[in-house]
């Protein structure tokens, strides 16, 4: 009976929907995650009276035909990159992005990564950097004996130095943004790499002409919403429980023909 394998296909396509589910409302409290979304594809048809064939010499046309499906399969797990909330730390070095674009971020490889988790600290050097100490570009030293800090919406980082008048200008952060943002690949610790789906970064100051602006002391929440995501999981279990159901009767209509004497 085809109606096995098609539960099962659909059993595993509800289980990678949980899975998928349960990764979102685990990173709910996670700074910058975007939250993902399991689509799927109907599979190959078996045609038993193809539509659109003659049915008679006459050069009548069925008009619907029989056409048995065969489950399903997971199409994407499709990355959602919607803005997240906003949360006011007061640290200076927290920032949040408004709009579109990432944080360009070195990797001790010498590769490059992307990320929207502004939560950066300083180097034993006094360079901002990330949580894991990976440096952000451009590379923006603070001065030793800085005594504030200001990060402007255009991403112009100054300090305070003692005994000077006016803060001096230390860099400017850049953002780099994508065509294809949801063609990045995750690599985990909040971080994205470039792909072929997602294009070439393209890179630019803060506030420019698409790109987004900064927000000090301000860090991105997740785009997580608790509510839909229980919701999705609901649904999730219920299609799983009622692919079961659809095993069980097979299952049993199996066993009364078996015993047909």
């Amino acid at each position: 009976m085809q109606s096995l394998s098609i539960a099962a296909t659909g059993m595993m396509a509800q289980q990678l929907n949980v899975e998928v589910i349960s990764n979102n409302i685990a990173n709910m409290s996670t700074t910058g995650f975007k939250r993902q979304r399991a689509e799927f594809q109907d599979l190959l048809y078996q045609n038993l009276r193809r539509v659109g064939t003659n049915s008679s010499d006459s050069g009548t046309v069925v008009p619907a035909g029989i056409q048995v499906g065969l489950g399903v399969k997971t199409g994407s797990v499709y990355r959602i990159m919607s803005q997240g909330g906003y949360e006011n730390t007061g640290n200076d070095l927290d920032i949040a992005i408004q709009g579109r674009g990432f944080f360009h971020v070195q990797l001790p490889s010498g590769e490059d990564a992307y990320t929207r988790a502004g939560s950066f600290q300083l180097s034993p050097d006094g360079q901002i950097v990330t949580a894991d100490g990976y440096t952000v570009a451009p590379g923006i030293t603070i001065p030793q004996d800085a005594t504030d800090v200001t990060i402007s919406a255009d991403g112009q980082v100054q300090a305070k130095i003692p005994g000077q008048t006016d803060a001096q200008i230390v860099g400017t952060l850049e953002l780099a943004t994508f065509q294809n943002e949801s063609g990045l690949d995750p690599m985990g610790n909040n971080l994205f790499q470039e792909t072929t789906a997602s294009g070439a970064a393209t890179l630019g100051n803060p506030d420019d002409t698409g790109f987004g602006s900064l927000q000090q002391r301000f860090l991105e929440t997740s785009n997580v919403n608790a509510v839909n995501e229980i919701t999705s999981l609901i649904t999730a279990q219920r299609a799983y429980e009622m692919n079961a159901k659809i095993i069980s009767a097979s299952d049993e209509m199996m066993s009364v023909t078996s015993n047909v004497k």
